[in-house]
């Protein structure tokens, strides 16, 4: 069913009732004034929650008065700020179950995160912040399920890839609409390039500001860009997030310590990057990055239902095979030393399939996994930047899994801005081999402008990939024990405001059976 999420500009008597209610309840909870004359609202980037474990999660938000200051601080400047939060069950705020008073400053960006513990498995809350004499907007957040506890039912949506200038994030706000138990972000959330960097057909119905992202202050200047979108803000709001970088929270098609084209300062670009990143999103302190370091993958469980095994296949990454100018599959992408994870992330997926006792594995990346030959005829064209670029690292990869016994393995990818669903292989020389697993690729957000309803004619000499479709749109997954089942859910057109979303297929993985079968 088709659904119009709330335009930027709309404010319903519903809203305005809650936020005055919110200012008026803070006053009486807190014990302080409900607004200081004059000072504008340091909530412009609004609230997010992620890593949602059994008993808590993360709550964060970005003080910004003015987010798009040159020097990155949103007009925050110098000052240290004293910041509440509340957690309550329920929307009203009536029954708080954690409260208290975090100071951020500009060594955090003016970011604030706090990591809750102790609260109950499997249920939901909401969570706010006060600052300032204002009061942010109410976000929504879930707990996980105890770990080994049976759970039924786990409904989220995919996403990856959105372009400030290719497009509205409409698809944003369709996914807030569906409240969701978790939302999976894999990767481009922002892009650092230049104003204009990055054209396409469907032209730039908005502009990037501040230039090329290379210091920290530019990094977070365009993070602050992009987090002022009220479809984004949306969905932070409506559901718990797990985040992964892909390349454009750096630089296009990094590899470790390698950048796409010479740059003698690229480890310094890196480490203000990865300082920007983790000051807005909503990750566990694990994650703070140290210089040019950041622990990014991680697991979350899901009950005894799911395990989401998050990778990083970039940070460790081999660079890419020919100069990522030759795109024949050859021996330099077949060389068995070169990794897409490096030798560590690898070892630790390992022993995560060999302790799994889920239902359902999902293995949460960034770059396409299966083989896709790009042209008909004897030689295999692959792109260099994906698993084809890294073919020994996948074969590891997909043994380990058959090696282990994993049930359910389900890759779940982006990057490649259009959707695909396709089976997998474990030797992709033989095609009609049983399949082992299934892949499920989310389109982009906006990256690529409005795109086509068509799909690729590579499908013909593909015959592992199921489908294929260039809209923009997000995957939405509803997991049960017997059944996986992704609709894939796209908008006619992002380069304006108001796409309504469709259904344009729908996919299921039963039980133990590692193949796609296609619903609708």
């Amino acid at each position: 069913m088709s659904s119009h999420p709330p335009s930027p500009t709309h404010t319903s008597r519903r809203t305005v009732l809650t936020t005055g209610s919110l200012v008026v309840a803070s006053a009486a909870l807190l014990g302080t004034p409900a607004r200081a004359a004059g000072v504008p609202d340091p909530f412009t980037l609004g609230v997010a929650s992620g890593d949602p474990w059994p008993d808590g999660f993360v709550v964060w938000t970005r003080l910004a008065v003015s987010p798009l200051d040159l020097d990155g601080l949103g007009g925050m400047g110098q000052r240290a700020t004293d910041v509440e939060y509340q957690v309550a069950e329920d929307e009203r705020f009536t029954r708080v179950v954690r409260s208290g008073v975090v100071t951020t400053g500009p060594e955090q960006g003016h970011a604030v995160h706090v990591t809750l513990t102790g609260l109950k498995p499997g249920r939901e809350y909401f969570y706010r912040f006060r600052a300032l004499g204002h009061v942010s907007r109410v976000g929504r957040a879930v707990t996980a399920p105890a770990f080994g506890a049976h759970a039924d039912r786990l409904r989220m949506t995919v996403a990856s890839c959105a372009n400030w200038e290719h497009g509205y994030f409409t698809a944003y706000g369709h996914m807030a609409a569906e409240r969701p138990d978790l939302m999976v972000h894999l990767g481009d959330y922002y892009y650092e390039l230049m104003p204009y960097g990055y054209p396409v057909s469907s032209g730039v119905p908005r502009a990037h500001k501040n230039g090329e992202s290379r210091t920290l202050a530019q990094y977070r200047a365009r993070m602050a860009q992009y987090k002022t979108d009220p479809h984004l803000q949306d969905a932070h709001a409506a559901a718990p997030w797990l985040v992964i970088w892909d390349d454009h929270e750096v630089e296009n098609n990094w590899a470790d310590e390698t950048p796409e084209i010479w740059d003698r300062d690229f480890l310094a670009r890196r480490a203000a990057a990865f300082r920007a990143y983790y000051e807005n999103m909503p990750l566990r302190v694990s994650s703070m990055p140290r210089g040019i370091d950041m622990q990014l993958y991680r697991r979350i469980q899901w009950g005894d239902l799911a395990t989401f095994h998050l990778l990083d296949t970039r940070q460790y990454r081999s660079d890419q095979a020919n100069l990522d100018l030759i795109k024949v599959v050859d021996a330099d992408a077949r060389d068995p030393r070169r990794s897409i994870t490096g030798a560590a992330q690898e070892a630790w997926l390992q022993e995560g399939f060999q302790t799994s006792t889920a239902r359902w594995d999902l293995v949460t990346q960034q770059v396409p996994f299966v083989q896709y030959d790009r042209t008909a005829g004897p030689l295999l064209w692959g792109d260099m930047d994906t698993w084809d670029g890294y073919v020994a690292s996948r074969e590891r990869v997909v043994d380990a899994w058959v090696q282990a016994g994993v049930r359910n393995p389900v890759v779940l990818t982006g990057d490649i801005h259009e959707a695909f669903a396709s089976d997998i292989k474990r030797d992709f020389n033989d095609l009609s081999s049983a399949p082992v697993g299934v892949e499920l690729i989310t389109t982009s957000i906006t990256s690529g402008g409005d795109g086509s309803d068509s799909s690729t004619p590579a499908l013909a000499w593909n015959p592992h990939i199921k489908f294929n479709n260039d809209l923009r749109g997000y995957l939405s997954v509803d997991l049960t024990p017997e059944l996986l089942e992704a609709r894939f859910q796209v908008l006619d057109y992002v380069s304006e405001l108001g796409s309504s979303v469709r259904t344009r297929a729908v996919f299921g993985v039963g039980d133990g059976e590692h193949r796609l079968h296609r619903i609708a």
